[in-house]
C-alpha cells in the first residue's frame, strides 16, 4: 500500500486520548451517584460525602499544569497509565472502606490526581505534539470527550448502583480505568519523530525538544 495512503498513527493516538478522556470525565463524576447510597449505609452527612467531591476537583484542576509537565519529562504513556491506576486504585479501595476519611483519601485525592493528570493539559500536549493540520477540529472533539464521558458513565453507573449497590458501581470503574491502561501503553506513542514521521499535516519531522529544568518550575 502507498505510504501517503496509510492511516497516519497520529488519529490512533488521538483516538486512544478519547477513550482516556472520556473515561476520566465519567470517574471523575462517580461521586454523585454514590452521594445518597453512602449516606444510607455509613450515616455520614452529606456535607462530609461533598467534601471528598470538593477535593477531587480542586486536585483536578490543581494537577493539570503539573500534569504537563510530567508528560514532558516522563512521556505520556507513564503518566497517563500513572493516573488511569491511580484512578482505579482510588475506586477500587472505597470497597474496603469504613470512615469517611478513607472516602476522601480515596474518591478525593486519588482519584482526583488521576482525573487532573488526564484533563486539558493532555489534550494540548496530544494535539501539540501530533497535529498540525486538523489541530482545531482534534482540540475539539478530546475536549468534547469529558461531557461524553459522563453521558455514557453516569446513567450506567446510576443503574448499576439502584440494581447491584454502590459497590458493584466502584468495581466497575475499577475495571474501565485498568481496561484502558493496555491501550495506553501499546498505543500512545510520544512524538511523531519516534516513529520517523511529521507530524499530521507538516512536512517535516521534527526531533522532540530537549526537556529542562524541574516539572514544578515548567508548571
Amino acid at each position: 500500500m502507498n505510504r501517503s495512503r496509510r492511516l497516519h498513527p497520529a488519529w490512533i493516538v488521538a483516538a486512544v486520548a478519547f477513550v482516556a478522556l472520556v473515561g476520566a470525565a465519567g470517574f471523575r463524576a462517580t461521586p454523585s451517584v454514590l452521594m445518597h447510597p453512602l449516606h444510607a449505609e455509613f450515616g455520614w452527612p452529606l456535607a462530609t460525602i461533598s467534601a471528598a467531591v470538593s477535593v477531587n476537583l480542586l486536585l483536578y484542576g490543581v494537577t493539570a499544569p503539573f500534569a504537563a509537565a510530567l508528560m514532558d519529562r516522563f512521556g505520556i504513556r507513564r503518566v497517563v497509565a500513572v493516573a488511569l491506576t491511580l484512578v482505579a486504585l482510588g475506586s477500587g479501595l472505597t470497597v474496603f472502606m469504613g470512615s469517611s476519611w478513607q472516602l476522601i483519601l480515596c474518591w478525593g485525592v486519588l482519584v482526583g490526581l488521576g482525573t487532573g493528570s488526564m484533563a486539558l493539559a493532555f489534550v494540548a500536549t496530544v494535539t501539540g505534539r501530533w497535529f498540525v493540520k486538523r489541530r482545531g477540529l482534534v482540540t475539539g472533539v478530546l475536549t468534547a470527550g469529558g461531557a461524553a464521558g459522563q453521558l455514557v458513565f453516569l446513567p450506567l453507573l446510576a443503574v448499576l448502583v439502584a440494581d447491584h449497590g454502590w459497590r458493584a458501581a466502584a468495581l466497575v470503574v475499577t475495571v474501565a480505568a485498568l481496561a484502558v491502561v493496555p491501550l495506553v501503553v501499546w498505543l500512545l506513542r510520544e512524538h511523531p519523530a519516534d516513529l520517523g514521521l511529521p507530524a499530521y499535516g507538516a512536512t517535516e519531522v521534527v526531533p522532540p525538544a530537549p526537556v529542562t529544568g524541574g516539572a514544578a518550575s515548567r508548571a
